[in-house]
């Protein structure tokens, strides 16, 4: 049975000022879509997103939707009220009529579902990461159709990424979600869509998760680069025959000529289209030094505000490896290594100073790799253009301060490269040309970063801090994750005993009593409700009364889910008498 079409957009077209986002863009969303969106920095993903769930309005263009379609936008940053508790902000959400009972299913439903303990907790103390779950949980607390999710994965950790991975992976209704990250794109999608306007449409649509996208795009900037080939070798001749000045007399000649100027159209439009697979140059600067060991640390130990974070760390970095100040234990570094790191709070960029400051403090002209460089050309070579120079930094985008950072950083010679987070912000194209770049680098490398995809492909050694001071060495991240696994079903039967031992003290109350008493007359009420229900959505007479029927509709899947509470509170309650 095929999909239901949820969204229709209709040639849609947007800009801001006077920059084109996208232009008449034609897609369909289906009904359990789990589809990535995906596009440059500046593609306008953000923008569809918000377009989709009618909180921007189209520059022209029709957009067409499933009647009483439930569509939910999670942007980036959550917006909660930081005065009101878990609880009250998950209340807000529901509907104001529900019964007591529904209202406690639902929300112990959603408590489990985020893994959050305590629901008294204000959410003005809760980490990034808990937020981010506690924003997904209220979406879902809505029921919806569809969730429009803008990079879900930023502040979740490993485990976070991993929890919500689980979570769509069976989720029952359609999502669409712009991410950069390339692992969880690729396990979870059933379909990929670029933004990008090398694509003769604006986009790109593929079948399929992340590997296949990345093939089929690859084929067709493959083919594009042969067509500019292909219409360069056409146009030659054509343009030569124009320069002979020939006389349009004849129906033929005219044609030719005609021909002639549309063909040059054509490849200006190749060329412009196939100028767009345009990449940031990155190529960081080695001192290529020879020696075995460029860092050797013995036996650390930090801790902070008196929690262990961890203890006994014993490590070697060398040439070609990738993986503060210890409170115990010694490094000791080979003479004369130099190190150089990358911030992910950005505090090593003067927000006030210019884009051209500080990218070459010095002048007009950047020294690398030994060689000057105009400044104009250095910044070409990161994708800014010449008249972004003159703005202050604090006008650039995360993505632009981030490839500013790593602009400096290859400015300076390093044997070891200390990367917190690198991968924040940048769109994939740059984190392709990250990623390859570093690969090549001949130094060491040690890489903070929850993006798996960039870990799996770079990493010799992977190095877990659990936070409870547990040190431990992987050799890649199908290892980590086996080692996760592992841990979670070891943990899991000692958590059921515990569970079940508080369930052996606990006694029915005098109402859980006379609650078990009358529980076959309120489960035979129930279900006779359900039958009504079902009988009256029989009849002829309703199928032509949609506001009844969808009424109708409605009842039965709040009967049904009573009848099964009933049950479950049956089942709890005749085990607890059976204690007493």
């Amino acid at each position: 049975m095929s999909a239901s079409l949820l969204i229709t957009t209709q040639s849609i077209s947007k800009s801001y000022s006077v920059q084109p986002l996208f232009t008449d863009i034609s897609i369909t969303f289906f009904e359990r879509e789990r589809l990535g969106l995906i596009g440059p920095n500046g593609s306008g993903k953000t923008t569809l997103l918000k377009i989709l769930a009618e909180i921007e309005p189209v520059d022209s263009g029709k957009i067409l939707r499933k009647r009483d379609t439930r569509l939910i936008y999670l942007p980036q940053d959550d917006i909660f009220d930081e005065t009101k508790t878990i609880k009250e902000t998950l209340t807000d959400v529901l509907p104001k009529d529900l019964e007591v009972w529904e209202f406690n299913k639902r929300i112990q439903t959603v408590k489990e579902l985020i893994k959050v303990d305590n629901l008294d907790k204000m959410v003005n103390t809760l980490s990034g990461g808990w937020r981010k779950r506690l924003a997904i949980g209220r979406a879902i607390l809505q029921k919806p159709d569809m969730l429009l999710i803008d990079e879900p994965t930023n502040h979740l950790d490993l485990e976070g990424i991993l929890w919500l991975e689980s979570l769509l992976k069976s989720a029952p209704f359609a999502f669409v979600l712009v991410s950069h990250d390339r692992m969880f794109l690729e396990n979870i999608t059933n379909r990929m869509i670029e933004l990008n306007r090398r694509y003769p449409d604006g986009f790109i649509r593929v079948e399929g998760n992340y590997s296949e996208f990345l093939r089929q795009r690859n084929q067709f900037i493959s083919e594009q680069m042969k067509h500019e080939l292909v219409l360069s070798n056409k146009a030659r001749r054509e343009i030569e025959w124009l320069r002979r000045g020939p006389k349009a007399r004849t129906t033929k000649a005219k044609y030719r000529v005609e021909q002639a100027y549309q063909l040059k159209n054509n490849l200006n439009s190749v060329k412009s289209r196939n100028a767009e697979n345009q990449r940031v140059r990155i190529d960081f600067d080695a001192t290529r030094r020879r020696t075995k060991k460029l860092l050797e640390a013995r036996e650390l130990k930090i801790t902070r505000d008196n929690n262990l974070l961890f203890e006994h760390l014993n490590l070697i970095l060398s040439p070609g490896m990738c993986i503060g100040t210890p409170d115990e234990g010694t490094v000791q570094l080979a003479d004369g290594v130099k190190i150089e790191t990358f911030d992910q709070l950005r505090n090593q960029i003067n927000p006030s100073v210019s884009l051209k400051q500080a990218l070459s403090p010095e002048g007009d002209t950047v020294i690398y790799q030994g060689r000057p460089v105009n400044i104009k050309a250095w910044a070409k070579r990161f994708l800014f253009q010449e008249e972004q120079l003159i703005q202050p930094v604090s006008n650039l985008s995360g993505g632009e301060k981030a490839r500013l950072l790593i602009a400096k950083l290859m400015k300076k010679p390093a044997d070891i490269l200390l990367l917190d987070e690198p991968t924040n912000d940048l769109d994939i194209s740059t984190l392709e040309v990250l990623e390859e770049s570093l690969m090549e680098f001949p130094g060491a490398v040690v890489l903070i970063t929850h993006d798996r995809y960039l870990m799996d492909r770079l990493s010799d050694e992977i190095l877990l801090l659990d936070g409870d001071g547990i040190v431990k060495f992987f050799s890649d991240y199908d290892q980590l994750i086996n080692y996760q696994n592992d841990k979670i079903v070891e943990s899991a039967p000692a958590k059921k005993k515990t569970k079940s031992s508080k369930k052996r003290i606990k006694k029915l109350t005098a109402s859980e009593q006379k609650e078990l008493k009358n529980m076959e007359q309120t489960i035979g009420q129930a279900e006779e409700n359900t039958h009504s229900l079902k009988q009256e959505l029989q009849n002829p007479k309703i199928q032509s009364d949609a506001p009844r029927l969808e009424e109708l509709f409605k009842q039965l899947q709040e009967a049904e889910s009573r009848v099964e509470y009933l049950y479950a509170r049956w089942e709890e309650l005749e085990i607890l008498n059976k204690r007493d």
